[in-house]
């Protein structure tokens, strides 16, 4: 796949570039409509791929539920080991500006089979939930209220805890605007133990010595939006002593985990990025 088509794509997810234009300038860059057309599925997310872990998967207990937040029930999804014994430790799950759909639900899926409770808030439930289309999905977050996103987020860190059988100890991960959000919980949830973020803007350096827990931050080589911001964090968290590690993986570009996304998948990276993650969580989660 051409770079330049991928770049064009995170362009138009991440902007509001309107979805006319994006089709539109993706043909001129292809050599025609027919073109654009053959490529256009490669780049989009098929969420029908999203089935890692079988929704029906016996080991696994998951339920659809409601949390009280900053702007009332916040709609999400958990998932927990069906035979669990003793408690285990908490992690939300952020999803992508995409909202709460099948692909956040099967890794919140895969959290679970790890040995965590996990709980995958859909960030759009002030709006009514999100929607099966993917492109209004991506226009709602517009709508947000960035402050009150945050708080509700931080509830659901509140409510995660006190769930029957959870530890008490929360971690967090978040893909794309979920790993904005995952670096945001660091700074304003002090029960916040371990933050996972992959490709997701930084916090603000002057916000950084509010982060009491540990973070993981996951980068990709190929993409110049996020990766601009990663000089001043990394400088931030060292001067406030805040306990971080940091991958960059080489050739890949921006949302290499979401195996639902022909063109930007990399196996090889999202594997690897997954199992320190789950490594991270078990060292400061699980660990004494």
């Amino acid at each position: 796949m051409d770079q330049r088509y991928i770049d064009l794509y995170d362009e138009y997810i991440h902007g509001t570039m309107p979805r006319r234009k994006f089709v539109d300038r993706l043909a001129k860059m292809a050599g025609g409509m027919a073109a654009a057309a053959l490529i256009l599925p490669v780049l989009e997310n098929n969420l029908a791929c999203a089935k890692v872990v079988d929704p029906n998967d016996k080991d696994l207990k998951t339920s659809r539920v409601e949390y009280d937040a900053a702007t009332g029930k916040m709609k999400a999804y958990l998932a927990r080991p069906a035979n669990q014994t003793g408690d285990i430790p908490g992690v939300l799950v952020i999803h992508e500006n995409r909202g709460l759909n099948s692909h956040i639900e099967d890794v919140t899926r895969r959290a679970a089979k790890e040995g965590f409770i996990a709980l995958a808030p859909d960030a759009l439930s002030p709006l009514g939930g999100t929607p099966e289309d993917q492109d209004k999905a991506r226009s709602m977050f517009s709508q947000l209220d960035r402050q009150k996103t945050i708080d509700n987020f931080v509830a659901g860190v509140k409510y995660l805890k006190s769930v029957e059988g959870c530890s008490g100890k929360i971690g967090c991960v978040g893909f794309c605007w979920g790993g904005s959000m995952a670096n945001q919980l660091a700074v304003n949830s002090p029960d916040m133990k371990a933050a996972v973020a992959f490709y997701g803007s930084q916090a603000a350096v002057e916000d950084v010595p509010k982060i009491k827990g540990k973070l993981m931050l996951h980068y990709a080589e190929n993409d110049q939006r996020i990766n601009q911001g990663i000089e001043a964090y990394e400088k931030a968290l060292k001067e406030a002593k805040v306990e971080y590690v940091m991958y960059m993986y080489k050739g890949v570009g921006h949302a290499f985990h979401n195996d639902t996304s022909e063109a930007r998948y990399n196996e090889e990276a999202a594997k690897l990025a997954w199992s320190r993650t789950v490594e991270f969580w078990n060292k400061h989660l699980k660990g004494k």
